[in-house]
């Protein structure tokens, strides 16, 4: 273990919660009864914004629309890699228009975007690592559409299937922590795809189901500071044991749709 892990300096696109609430319900987490404070969930994202910003980070924002209440989440947009940015076409209905207004940001930055023909939601299930993109599928995302990744990239894809419907993405189940390495929870996935990881990441740190049930799994790192959920101390732990320094945020308000810290977190690789 490296004794000072490197950070490295990210470039985020998030999306304001302005419009957030829960009016429907397209995973176990959402309950259309629910209710939402949007006062704190302002709060709650403005926090993360100036964390970010804190430890370097360069932060982008894309403005909300009216009527779209999960645009917060501006993971599942898209996914970017050497400046190239391959779109999103969402499983449900209700969040598609999302893609047109994170599509006019990138068209009005200077980006060329790619607009999937096959379901893919972005970072939500495709995960670029230092050789791979790591490709959920299962709930949302197709394998048809990791095939367009391959296509459109040039970089091997390693397709994961998931099989437990409250972590119905990839970045709910596991997230990157530097070049090499990640964590996940294993149980989340189809026996063959364990192997897989077990086999590519012999050395990542392995989560529980309560740390992904708290969104522990659903954090940002860069390299040495991990954006996590302060529910999630365990797994805080486990990862300040292997030199990584946890920096706990807290977006609850989030949970209550399925989506917490990375969901809110575009990365845009140039």
């Amino acid at each position: 273990m490296p004794e000072t892990r490197v950070r490295r300096r990210r470039r985020f696109l998030v999306c304001e919660p302005r419009h957030f609430a829960v009016q429907y319900a397209i995973n176990p987490w959402m309950h259309p009864d629910t209710q939402v404070d949007v006062d704190l969930a302002q709060e709650q994202w403005r926090t993360l914004i100036d964390t970010y910003r804190s430890h370097g980070h360069t932060v982008d924002t894309v403005p909300p629309a009216p009527g779209l209440p999960d645009m917060v989440f501006a993971a599942n947009s898209a996914v970017v890699v050497a400046g190239r940015v391959f779109g999103s076409l969402f499983h449900a209905p209700e969040r598609r228009p999302e893609s047109d207004h994170y599509d006019m940001w990138f068209k009005a930055a200077g980006y060329d975007v790619y607009r999937p023909e096959s379901v893919s939601e972005g970072e939500g299930d495709l995960i670029p690592t230092g050789r791979y993109v790591l490709a959920g599928t299962g709930f949302r995302t197709t394998r048809e559409a990791h095939r367009e990744v391959q296509e459109f990239f040039g970089v091997p894809v390693i397709s994961l299937t998931l099989v437990d419907p409250y972590l119905y993405h990839l970045d709910t189940a596991l997230f990157v922590l530097d070049e090499d390495n990640i964590a996940y929870y294993p149980e989340a996935f189809s026996p063959g795809s364990r192997e897989v990881l077990a086999r590519l990441f012999p050395d990542a740190v392995l989560a529980t189901r309560e740390d992904a049930m708290t969104f522990g799994l659903n954090s940002v790192s860069d390299g040495r500071h991990v954006f996590i959920a302060p529910q999630s101390e365990a797994l805080a732990a486990r990862l300040a044991g292997h030199g990584y320094v946890p920096v706990p945020v807290d977006l609850s308000e989030f949970h209550k749709a399925g989506g917490g810290i990375k969901c809110c977190t575009q990365e845009i690789r140039s």
